[in-house]
């Protein structure tokens, strides 16, 4: 359909790229300008690269919804004909600029006209004439899922009005994500997005391989421009849900199971102990170090994970301290991809999070966990920058006090075994979170001979040294130390909002445990299959009505809850959440409405939720929608 894209392309999106920050904070954008954007914004949420293609009628569905529209099957249809292979991003924008989103005037103005009593709402005895035997008919099952949905039926009646409110917020929701999800992704925003022109004519989408000719007659035959039908955008709506489960679940404002209770003979343990820290990255994804942990002998042992507390200003809370923390341990196998999960911390007292059990002798996997519900990108971004350096009386360059006080805490966070100094590891898990490399043996002989070390450790005042060092190497400019400072997760007013550290206790009875940091990385992969299978372990599950192979598993404690959908099935799945209705509460989502798509027999963490506001009560109330 779009031809391939030549060398210019990349020219082409660096320089519109480049104009479009520039001229924005002198111009708004352009009406074509916002509606490329946020082409750009929804293709690039399902694709990793505007040059792939779309393959199949899900992916179209998918990015549909993403660009805030909601086709019906007609719709679909109508660009995916039998003999269609795939669409390029060039037709994807065609398909958005003839596809207009309906508004909430017209979905209305459609159900006023079927609300005999002007009261809001239509019987489902009258919903179901409609859906049956007008326009693109339904099946009775399919109507069965619309008049069951619990935020918008009750009583025996469909509330029209809930539910063009819950159609027009999945839309801007959808929209709202893409968007910001193009705005913090920087590798994203340097994308090729494909072959098009703001100044080419717009061309016709046509399937590859080319349509026969009477397809080609019916295209002609059939207008593609919308003609407003709000009904029609109501039978797509509502037939997208094949069925759907709710939860509401009311927690209390104190602690009602069991609190983390240290062992009564803890003193005669023998105990190690390492730090750590959680970091956000651009796209909100969260990563941490990793530990592995040595048990010589069978014992009783009492782990423990916090938050570390740095030096603060006083009367001031550090926003870090109220972040929750998790620790999950997995014991190692003969095969290192196939981890056992032995248990979580999960019991609490106050910012502290424990786990007391015996455990076998042999090596042991630790990894840290947070919701990502407390720690999020800064919403109110600092625009004036603190200051980090200055020059004395006689022109030497010098660290301010306050930048001397945050590399302090630094490296508090960096000197994962607490001894004050700085050995070649953990100075390397500082180097690869700041810079990406690794320092090797000889470049640290430099720094060991260039700063003040002991015991072939660098000190604090060594790493002081280094960081003027840097400073003096650039004259003054402090770039590279603010590349520093927000890869660490502090703010231009030096404040720590975008990170959180951490210390993890081990006491063991009969045997001295060791922990070593082993790698950094996301916080994905075997953490997400841990949570998932905690969940199904101690979770309370419910089936889908209808579909046995969707079950949703709730896991509730009263700091927490987590929810992990099962997709048993041989077909990927996608499921709509709504968490409207919820009080008190926020989520690792940042979305009150929001779709996850689940892989054929597979698990995965659809959210956390935890109370917004602690000490007062809370309600977790959410719809779970099968959408077909």
């Amino acid at each position: 359909m779009a031809s391939s894209p030549g060398s210019d392309v990349a020219f082409f999106n660096q320089k519109s790229m480049l104009s479009e920050s520039s001229r924005t904070k002198k111009f708004p954008l352009t009406e074509e300008e916002i509606f490329y954007m946020n082409c750009r914004a929804a293709y690039l949420t399902v694709f990793k690269s505007s040059l792939e293609n779309i393959v199949s009628k899900d992916q179209l569905y998918l990015a549909l919804q993403y660009a805030g529209r909601n086709p019906s099957q007609k719709i679909i249809n109508k660009y995916w004909t039998p003999q269609t292979t795939k669409l390029n991003f060039d037709d994807f924008c065609i398909i958005l600029r003839k596809e207009k989103s309906t508004s909430k005037t017209e979905l209305l103005k459609s159900f006023k006209k079927l609300d005999v009593n002007d009261d809001g709402s239509i019987l489902h005895t009258d919903l179901y004439k409609i859906l049956t035997k007008r326009g693109e008919k339904m099946t009775q099952e399919e109507v069965n899922a619309v008049i069951s949905l619990a935020t918008v039926n009750a009583d025996g009646k469909f509330n029209y009005i809930k539910f063009c409110k819950l159609y027009m917020t999945t839309n801007e929701q959808c929209l709202k994500r893409t968007l910001e999800k193009l705005e913090v992704d920087s590798k994203l925003r340097r994308q090729q997005f494909g072959s098009h022109s703001e100044s080419s004519p717009v061309r016709e989408p046509s399937p590859a391989p080319k349509p026969s000719p009477r397809t080609l007659r019916k295209m002609r035959q059939e207008p593609f421009s919308n003609k407003g039908d709000a009904m029609s955008s109501l039978l797509s709506t509502t037939r997208k849900f094949k069925t759907s489960i709710s939860f509401t679940i009311t927690m209390g404002n104190s602690n009602r199971n069991a609190k983390l209770t240290e062992p009564n003979s803890l003193k005669e343990w023998q105990c190690a102990q390492s730090k750590g820290c959680f970091f956000l990255e651009e796209d909100s994804e969260i990563i941490s170090h990793h530990y592995r942990m040595q048990v010589a002998q069978r014992s009783m042992v009492y782990i423990t994970i916090k938050p570390l507390n740095l030096s603060q200003v006083e009367g001031k809370l550090s926003p870090w301290l109220s972040i929750d923390t998790t620790l999950y341990i997995l014991k190692e196998n003969e095969n290192p991809e196939n981890l056992q999960l032995v248990s979580f911390t999960e019991l609490r007292n106050r910012e502290v999070f424990g786990w007391t059990g015996e455990l076998e002798p042999g090596i042991y996997c630790l990894i840290p966990s947070t919701t990502g519900c407390k720690l999020k990108k800064e919403r109110n971004p600092i625009l004036e920058e603190a200051q980090l350096v200055y020059r004395d009386e006689m022109g030497e360059l010098s660290l301010t006090k306050a930048f001397r006080s945050t590399l302090l805490d630094i490296f508090e966070v960096i000197d994962l075994d607490g001894n004050g100094l700085l050995s070649i590891e953990e100075y390397n898990f500082f180097e690869l979170r700041t810079s990406g490399e690794k320092c090797d043996e000889d470049a640290w002989a430099v720094c060991k001979e260039n700063f003040d070390t002991k015991k072939n450790e660098l000190t604090r005042q060594g790493f002081m040294d280094l960081n003027l060092m840097e400073a003096n190497d650039q004259e003054g400019d402090p770039s590279d130390l603010w590349v520093t400072l927000h890869s660490m997760g502090y703010n231009k007013a030096l404040e720590l909002t975008e990170a959180c550290p951490f210390v993890i206790d081990i006491y063991a009875e009969k045997c001295k445990p060791k922990i070593k940091a082993v790698r950094m990385e996301a916080s994905s992969g075997q953490l997400e299959k841990a949570i998932c299978k905690s969940v199904l372990n101690k979770g309370d599950a419910r089936v889908m009505d209808g579909y046995e192979n969707i079950i949703v598993h709730t896991y509730k404690y009263d700091t927490w809850i987590t929810s992990v959908i099962e997709n048993k099935s041989e077909n990927k799945v996608i499921i709509h959440i709504n968490n409207e209705q919820s009080k008190n509460c926020i989520n690792s989502r940042g979305l009150n409405i929001f779709a996850v798509e689940v892989a054929p027999k597979s698990t995965m963490v659809c959210q956390h939720v935890m109370p917004l506001t602690e000490g007062q009560e809370w309600i977790y109330n959410c719809v779970y929608s099968l959408i077909s």
